[in-house]
């Protein structure tokens, strides 16, 4: 059996002995440590006013009602994005067709990275329907165009969002899914504001994020929340709990629409 090593990106897999102390805050790609990229470098490369205060903006929170906030995976990772294991360790396709995606939705992959499920949800949409790409990394949109264009997908609308804006068209868009992308969030309340604002009236956000109510689940707890947190955090954001899918070997899925009695702060 091949051995596997902890470098520079996505969610870090659990591993123990000397040879794997890294000191990886963000996440870790499974690959031979005898790649060109550091597995430190990537993590020392945050967007540029990630602990600022500017423009009005709030900074950035280290911890958000209890939990860590993760940093942002890197670009340099994104292959583990499209890894040949990941169906058969998150039954990605059993989630897709429990999502509730219909021809014709505008939909939005929230943290899109490569496209991994924005080329997907585009097919599923069909093209009288519209996917919005947001990722925070201008190199992970780059990677998102090229591989539309190696597919003649045309039905895709890339964004460039900030780490507190995702920049979306309030009150268009059908579902918004987040992927293992929401504990990543610096600001947290702006985003989910800005994800709430974005929703048609019967909108909802699907929300995935590894159990960490399952030590199992071969995820460092960073890269993990549990049920109990996540109601911590999306109702008093003015989101309310719609449904669950709790079929994945991996994630919890919830879903979320919005709270129409929810009084946003002053």
């Amino acid at each position: 059996m091949s051995t596997q090593y902890p470098s520079v990106a996505g969610p870090c897999l659990t591993r123990t002995g000397a040879s794997y102390l890294f000191t990886v805050v963000a996440c870790c790609l499974l690959i031979p440590t005898t790649s060109t990229h550091s597995p430190l470098a990537a993590q020392e490369q945050p967007g540029k006013d990630i602990f600022s205060s500017r423009n009005g903006i709030p900074p950035a929170v280290a911890v958000y009602k209890g939990r860590r906030v993760a940093m942002t995976m890197h670009y340099k990772g994104a292959e583990w994005l499209i890894r040949n294991e990941r169906e058969r360790e998150e039954r990605c396709s059993l989630m897709l067709a429990n999502l509730g995606v219909k021809r014709g939705m505008t939909v939005c992959d929230m943290g899109c990275g490569n496209g991994f499920y924005a080329l997907q949800l585009a097919k599923m949409v069909g093209p009288q329907g519209q996917v919005l790409g947001v990722d925070i990394q201008p190199e992970m949109l780059k990677f998102l165009r090229d591989r539309m264009e190696q597919r003649n997908i045309n039905n895709i609308t890339p964004i460039l969002g900030s780490l507190h804006d995702p920049r979306l068209p309030r009150n268009q868009v059908d579902l918004v899914l987040l992927v293992d992308v929401y504990h990543e969030f610096s600001h947290p309340e702006q985003m989910l504001r800005a994800i709430r604002d974005s929703l048609k009236p019967t909108g909802v956000v699907a929300l995935l994020e590894y159990r960490s109510e399952d030590p199992k689940v071969p995820i460092k707890l960073l890269h993990k929340m549990s049920k109990k947190q996540i109601m911590k955090e999306f109702p008093p954001n003015g989101f309310k709990l719609v449904k669950e899918y709790d079929k994945l070997p991996w994630q919890h899925m919830m879903f979320f629409g919005r709270d129409e009695t929810y009084q946003p702060k002053p």
